[in-house]
């Protein structure tokens, strides 16, 4: 699909859900590094109260990572790709503990990344990660790494490509599958569903969405997507994330 690069007008009824890494931030040389626009957080502030409540993260990063970076804001959110959530209400789901062959699959990237430089391993307790934007050109030796990993653990685990990262965490929940979740609850039931994110990790929200008939917009307009419409940069979609409130009050019925 070829998205389209003019943002629909954003209206009353919509929910807002929102990637983080690459959407709301800058993609930075690891984790650590990101550094967040001041005008973030009061951002979604006043987006959230214009679409009553109804907005949320929706990140790989863990829940616990979203809570730091964006403190004061305690958004309804979904952490590693949907395997851990917090609704409206604040409850939290998460699996009760990982799955057996995380810990050998940490061991693994590891192992590897000692002898690969260039190469960030992240645990995640519930799912590995292996970065090699620092060694781009390990890109295959990661992904055959990966694999083989992923058929030595078994169990049901499965591999999630991103921006120069590949990771490995359990089967059956991803960024769709949350956001059907987040749809069936209050504050989001009843809402046109948004979700906004930047790469192949968030192309199940881009479908979960098209299919609920709300809007899907990708970050980034240059790789084929499933998302219906894309901007260009963080910082274009920042511009229009601002100007949203006052156009979805424009657009209340009267």
């Amino acid at each position: 699909m070829t998205a389209q690069n003019h943002l629909p007008a954003p209206g009353s009824d919509w929910a807002f859900f929102l990637d983080v890494d690459g959407t709301l931030i800058d993609i930075a040389a690891t984790p650590d590094d990101i550094a967040i626009d001041p005008s973030v957080l009061p951002t979604l502030a006043q987006l959230g109260e214009a679409a009553g409540g109804a907005l949320a993260l929706i990140s790989g990063r863990p829940l616990s990572d979203l809570d730091r970076l964006f403190a004061p804001l305690n958004l309804p959110s979904a952490g590693l790709h949907g395997l851990e959530r917090r609704n409206g209400e604040g409850k939290v789901f998460r699996p009760s503990k990982p799955d057996d062959g995380i810990k050998e699959i940490v061991d693994g990237m590891h192992e590897f990344a000692r002898r690969t430089p260039g190469v960030l391993v992240e645990d995640k307790g519930f799912t590995a990660a292996i970065h090699f934007r620092g060694a781009p050109e390990e890109e295959i030796a990661v992904l055959r790494l990966a694999e083989g990993l992923l058929a030595a653990a078994g169990g049901d685990l499965h591999i999630q490509n991103g921006k120069m990262v590949v990771e490995i965490k359990p089967a059956g929940a991803d960024k769709g599958s949350v956001i059907e979740a987040f749809m069936r609850e209050f504050p989001f039931a009843g809402r046109n569903p948004v979700f906004i994110g930047d790469d192949a990790t968030d192309e199940d929200g881009f479908a979960a969405v098209n299919r609920l008939g709300g809007h899907s917009i990708r970050v980034g307009c240059e790789a084929a997507t499933t998302a219906r419409w894309c901007v260009a940069t963080v910082d274009e979609l920042l511009a229009w994330l601002f100007a949203a409130p006052t156009a979805m009050q424009a657009s209340a019925p009267a």
